[in-house]
């Protein structure tokens, strides 16, 4: 018997959860949850202390908003959160996500014999435990830990085949929808991983850019119609619908020049150019500069040391964060990942291969878990 069959990746996101199945010949098979890979990470109070998650949970919240939390990673420090007059332990609502997951991978494979969970790598020993305890309590068991990072430096070099030598680094920015990470990751003699140094908000993502946009849309509507604004605020979905179409423009955006964005109750159309919102967006994104610089800075790399800069996240799909990070990192070798965080977690889910390719670093790149520690 194999020492294992099948490895489960997760990588629970501030607005989706993916996760993949990795088995020994090198195949990955991605969850799929109702058809897509996408898991809103959205839960819901559903009444009794019951907890609805991903698509049900989004369905449920049109009519009562107000038991719906649909960034809950943003609430890893609270302890508990209140979702309508139920409240509910961090660590419950984690495990009803991971328990979703794991459902779906034991419908698809069977029970999994190896997990990991991928989490940001500023996330210190509290917030790990809080994900730790989750796992438990879904019915995972014993899991793995991996950075964030590192599963995105293993991905850039055994799914792209770029090149990190011994002793360089790659800077990863990762820009999602409700955070954002900037770590230096360096490659070690033996072929593993060491994240050499890592910053990050958790006021920094999409979401934020949506809120921006939001407020620029009513600002002038406010002046003309206050009353009519102030109801469009204090209705939970009407407000929602406007944040939806907030979300839209600015993905159309990172395509075309120009987005319309639909105003519920107004009954109008708000054209937003790309430079209108890049505009909007650069406060934003200057801060990921600053803490990107800052996070290379306390490296201590000299700039040859420096193998590429790679942007993953949803939102580093705006064009604005690639040309920002790349002049404030000085890096001119930038790489971008437009795959699901799904592709990065198989990659550090996925067994060793029998022989390197040509030109591949030797070593347990197929096993980064034990490499990554300092």
């Amino acid at each position: 018997m194999q020492p294992w069959q099948t490895s489960l990746g997760v990588d629970l996101g501030t607005s989706h959860t993916v996760a993949v199945l990795a088995t020994p010949d090198g195949r990955d098979q991605p969850l799929l949850f109702d058809s897509s890979p996408l898991l809103p990470s959205a839960v819901f109070g559903a009444g009794d202390h019951r907890l609805l998650v991903g698509r049900d949970a989004l369905r449920a919240g049109r009519l009562e908003p107000e038991r719906l939390e649909r960034h809950p990673k943003r609430r890893v420090d609270d302890g508990a959160m209140l979702l309508g007059t139920d409240e509910f332990q961090v660590v419950e609502v984690f495990a009803a996500l991971l328990r979703r997951v794991g459902e779906e991978a034991v419908r698809a494979a069977g029970s999994p014999s190896r997990v990991v969970l991928t989490h940001p790598a500023t996330w210190a020993a509290p917030r790990r435990q809080v994900l730790t305890e989750a796992a438990a309590a879904a019915g995972f068991g014993s899991v793995t830990l991996v950075p964030e990072p590192v599963a995105a430096a293993v991905y850039f070099t055994t799914v792209l085949r770029r090149e990190v030598p011994a002793g360089h680094a790659l800077v990863v920015f990762d820009l999602g929808a409700g955070t954002f990470d900037t770590s230096v990751v360096g490659r070690r003699p033996d072929g593993g991983w060491q994240v050499l140094g890592a910053d990050g908000s958790d006021t920094v993502g999409g979401v934020d850019l949506d809120a921006a946009v939001v407020d620029w849309v009513g600002r002038p509507l406010a002046a003309r119609d206050p009353a009519l604004w102030s109801r469009l605020e204090q209705d939970p979905r009407h407000r929602q619908q406007l944040y939806d179409e907030a979300r839209i423009a600015k993905e159309q955006l990172s395509r075309q020049a120009m987005a319309t964005i639909r105003v519920p109750l107004f009954d109008t159309d708000v054209p937003l150019t790309r430079e209108e919102f890049e505009q909007l967006a650069r406060p934003w994104l200057e801060q990921t500069v600053a803490l990107t610089a800052g996070t290379l800075l306390r490296a201590g790399l000299r700039a040859d040391q420096i193998a590429g800069l790679f942007l993953v996240g949803g939102s580093s799909r705006i064009p604005l964060p690639g040309r920002c990070c790349t002049s404030g990192s000085g890096s001119r070798r930038r790489s971008s990942s437009s795959r699901s965080s799904s592709s990065r977690t198989a990659a550090c889910t996925r067994p060793p291969r029998p022989r390197p390719s040509r030109g591949q670093p030797r070593g347990r790149v197929g096993h980064p878990w034990p490499d990554h520690r300092p």
